[in-house]
């Protein structure tokens, strides 16, 4: 073979080498194809299947466009001083066009600088916090806007990567649904921002006491440098962290061109304007005894969810300077009683307005803490002791006794169920016997309203107590004429007040109307359901007969304010509970005195410190009120002057003596003379008897009412 033929097949050789070689290559290159390939197809199958299975398993975002948030209910006083926000989230919300651009573009610029172009989730910012965070930057949020909404309205602060799925597939499904408008929206009105706020308008309240409207750049920019971390960025928690992510944000917002360099600076330097930290729940609440009965009312009728999320307005019956004059005078009478040694450390007052039942005022104790939150006003059940006898003599009058019957104060037994005898007695151990019921009732002499009591029947002296407001379960036994079962004092105040009110009953209530979040009514009580449940003609009678024991009863001096009142002491066994419960036209109230653990006082009478807690109030709260007479019904009542004493009395018509001795002018009632009736003259002995609250003086064998003034009056 030639050397020609040899390079030949040479030549022809070394590109069948090449052709091997070149086909090895290949088939790594199709092989390599078909792995990614495949991997592609396998990653994007578990992706699908990742998809699908996270999907199954979402929830209806449909209900976005229901989500109605919890709202705050506001509770007012009648001049409008705001009482509580009542809410389990302190939210108020706020439609997005009552935001102000400046304020949206700071949480936009901090949060999600591009929501307004992606489609629910934000790879680049993704990235840029995984740096940020890598390089030990401020916090950037990964999570989009929408993201954050997904999570905030649907899923849990679970961190797994489970949730994160759900989270990105939740929020590219809100994205396809709703508006970018809508998204923020929502958003602003459901993110935390510290110290309980929920939502920009909270917020705003809660940190600079106004509406999200009237806010600065630089408050702004503060609010929206929260959201990352609110239980360190918020200025009551750290007032530097959170200038530092005011800085941030601004700068945010000066980067992607949403204010100027000037703007930027000139925040940097703005005050803030913090409107300080205040409490939450039970703590924040202003005149808490009175609002806390708000709560519960409202809770009774509208149940607890409508009450802290229903978003309700509501507008009390509260008049605040009555409720500052009403803690005053409590505050004064506990410490009036330690001076005096009288071993009482609590006490109550309630004051309604007889003609609405509104309570204008209700102070449950002294020294309202978290710690004791009891309201004795309307809470505690304790004996009312002789201020119960009201309902034993009103059941009288309205029966056709008149005053002026005589009843005897005498010795008298009555068997026990267990086989023993009660014999009911007053504090000074002494009968006087022959006395009217005036008297009676002026001087509280207990025997005589237990036989008065037997007479009428203990059932109808039921009767009375629950037509006239008593709600609290009454025992038909004889000892309850002296005021034996525990009752509050609200409920003691609607009763006189029904006495004040002509002899209609009303209801009270600390509530004057209840609106919804949409405005409308939901409850008011403007116009109270009225009952007549005894005449006026009793009404009168009974006020007239109240009158005599301030003017010349175990209520005198220290109840005297100066303008026609009636009331009734209350005295229990062993001291434990002490009462002074009265009214003019205008204003009832009642008064306790006492212990919480039912230790008793040294010798504390209702006229005491109790009558000189109402006095003291009473004479505060009408200051600016007319003086108002008593109004006689002149169809149902006579007016008489009686034979003897020439005293003025009053009876209901068809009762009493027939006629007068004397002519009765027709003049305005005043309250009667502080004289005894003539037809009392049971001779005692001479000097003063009696323990303070149950008193007679005697002149030449005639018994008259002048009781010596304590060392102490308001």
């Amino acid at each position: 073979m030639s050397t020609a033929a040899r390079r030949t097949t040479v030549t022809r050789k070394k590109p069948a080498a090449k052709k091997k070689g070149g086909g090895g290559f290949n088939r790594f290159l199709r092989t390599a194809a078909f792995i990614a390939l495949l991997a592609v197809l396998i990653v994007a199958g578990l992706t699908a299947g990742i998809i699908a299975t996270y999907s199954t398993h979402l929830p209806d975002i449909n209900r976005m466009a229901d989500f109605q948030p919890e709202r705050s209910t506001q509770v007012f006083a009648r001049d409008g001083t705001v009482l509580a926000d009542l809410y389990k989230q302190n939210r108020i919300w706020v439609p997005l066009d009552k935001v102000p651009v400046m304020v949206r573009n700071a949480f936009v610029a901090s949060e999600d600088a591009h929501f307004y172009t992606h489609h629910g989730i934000d790879f680049e910012g993704i990235l840029r916090a995984g740096l940020a965070d890598w390089r030990h930057q401020p916090i950037q949020g990964g999570s989009t806007i929408t993201q954050q909404l997904a999570r905030g309205l649907f899923l849990s602060n679970e961190v797994s990567i489970s949730r994160k799925i759900q989270e990105a597939l939740l929020a590219i499904e809100i994205e396809r649904y709703y508006t970018k408008d809508e998204i923020l929206e929502r958003y602003l009105n459901l993110i935390y921002l510290g110290s309980g706020a929920y939502g920009v308008e909270a917020a705003a309240h809660t940190y600079f006491g106004t509406n999200v409207g009237n806010l600065t750049l630089a408050q702004a920019a503060m609010l929206a440098g929260i959201v990352p971390a609110p239980s360190d960025y918020s200025p009551y928690v750290n007032l530097d962290l959170a200038k530092q992510r005011q800085h941030h944000v601004l700068d945010r917002m000066l980067a992607n061109g949403l204010i100027t360099p000037e703007q930027a600076e000139s925040a940097e330097t703005d005050p803030i304007n913090l409107s300080g930290e205040r409490a939450e729940g039970l703590q924040s609440y202003k005149y808490p005894y009175f609002t806390t009965y708000v709560v519960h009312r409202l809770d009774e009728t509208f149940g607890t969810q409508a009450t802290f999320e229903g978003g309700l307005t509501v507008d009390t019956t509260l008049d605040p300077k009555m409720q500052q004059l009403a803690q005053s005078a409590i505050d004064w009478g506990v410490a009036q009683a330690a001076v005096e040694g009288i071993n009482a450390h609590q006490a109550a007052l309630v004051a309604i307005r007889p003609q609405t039942g509104e309570i204008l005022a209700m102070v449950g104790g002294t020294g309202w803490t978290l710690d004791n939150q009891f309201n004795r006003a309307w809470q505690a059940r304790r004996q009312p002791g002789s201020s119960f006898k009201v309902y034993v003599y009103t059941a009288a009058i309205d029966s056709g006794i008149p005053p002026t019957e005589i009843v005897e104060d005498t010795p008298v037994s009555y068997p026990m169920g267990d086989g023993t005898m009660w014999s009911p007695k007053d504090d000074d151990n002494r009968f006087y016997g022959a006395m009217t019921l005036r008297y009676a009732l002026a001087q509280s002499r207990n025997v005589v309203a237990v036989k008065l009591a037997e007479r009428l029947g203990i059932d109808r002296v039921i009767e009375y107590a629950k037509r006239m407001g008593i709600k609290e379960k009454l025992e038909p036994n004889l000892s309850l004429a002296l005021g034996s079962e525990g009752i509050s004092p609200l409920e003691q105040a609607t009763g006189y007040a029904t006495l004040a009110n002509a002899g209609i009953h009303i209801d009270p209530s600390p509530i004057r109307l209840v609106k919804d979040s949409f405005g409308s009514v939901v409850l008011d009580n403007q116009y109270p359901q009225q009952t007549e449940v005894v005449s006026a003609g009793t009404a009168f009678v009974m006020t007239q007969m109240l009158t005599s024991v301030i003017t010349e009863g175990t209520g005198y001096p220290n109840a005297i304010i100066g303008r026609p009142a009636a009331g009734k002491t209350g005295t229990t066994t062993d001291f434990r509970d002490a009462w002074f419960v009265g009214y003019t036209p205008d204003l009832v109230t009642a008064v306790w005195l006492g212990n919480d653990n039912y230790t008793r006082m040294n010798e504390s009478y209702g006229g005491n410190i109790p009558a000189r807690v109402w006095a003291r109030f009473m004479k505060a709260a009408l200051a600016d009120v007319p003086h108002h007479e008593f109004e006689m019904p002149k169809s149902e009542v006579r007016k008489v002057r009686l034979c003897g004493s020439g005293r003025i009395e009053y009876f209901l018509q068809g009762t009493g003596p027939p006629e007068s001795c004397g002519s009765v002018e027709d003049t305005p009632v005043k309250a009667a003379p502080k004289a005894v009736p003539a037809e009392t003259t049971t001779p005692v002995p001479p000097g003063m008897v009696g323990d303070g609250e149950h008193f007679m003086n005697v002149n030449n064998g005639q018994t008259v009412t002048a009781a010596p003034a304590p060392a102490n009056t308001p």
